[in-house]
């Protein structure tokens, strides 16, 4: 249903994840369901990332010759992308005096959450803040992003695939994929080099700026 609103109505306030969480959300308080009895259908739609992602691998084979046409640019872009992303939540958030716990929690917020979970608790962070900022990142983005991107006159499929993949992780993914095969294979390959470029930049990030 979200999905053929979003296509019907092109708005991206008709966002996919966020509509359906919407709507789970107001369908258990309506039913007075706990958060308990929902868990089991929770850890189904969990399992089914494993294999949403592996898919993924299908628009990227189609598309490889992007790899081999903008194999440097790419590595080049998501890095530049993924220190600018950290370096400026960094900035912010000591500017605004937050606790350490928080500024390690909420660095790592654009790559995926077994990255950023991983990376906060090694820094001495909250996992739990860790994947909320990540949630709340990944929703934020895929609502505004392609729009974000067309306001500034970024038509190429390339580089809004790469873009949405780098800041939004799997939700900025997913909704380049719905807007072309192109942009969904990008943005996999974005998510995947931002995870790991996470992983290698924020703990020199936070021992030389927040320790």
């Amino acid at each position: 249903m979200s999905r053929y609103l979003y296509f019907k109505y092109n708005n991206p306030l008709i966002n996919i994840v966020l509509l359906s969480a919407a709507a789970i959300i107001a369908i258990l308080v309506f039913a007075k369901m706990p958060y308990q009895a929902y868990v089991p259908a929770k850890d189904i739609m969990t399992f089914l990332l494993g294999p949403a992602t592996v898919a993924l691998a299908v628009p990227l084979y189609r598309n490889r010759y992007l790899l081999r046409q903008y194999g440097t640019a790419i590595f080049i872009g998501v890095g530049i992308g993924t220190l600018v992303s950290m370096a400026t939540v960094l900035f912010i958030t000591r500017a605004g005096g937050l606790a350490r716990e928080i500024i390690v929690s909420i660095i790592p917020k654009s790559s995926t959450i077994p990255f950023a979970v991983d990376v906060a608790q090694l820094a001495g962070g909250n996992s739990a803040l860790a994947v909320a900022f990540v949630v709340a990142t990944g929703t934020f983005g895929s609502v505004i992003g392609l729009t974000l991107l067309s306001w500034f006159k970024i038509y190429d499929p390339v580089t809004r695939g790469l873009a949405m993949g780098t800041v939004s992780h799997g939700q900025g993914t997913a909704m380049a994929l719905m807007e072309g095969e192109q942009q969904g294979s990008m943005a996999g390959v974005a998510m995947a080099l931002a995870g790991v470029f996470t992983s290698v930049l924020a703990p020199v990030l936070i021992a030389c700026f927040v320790d």
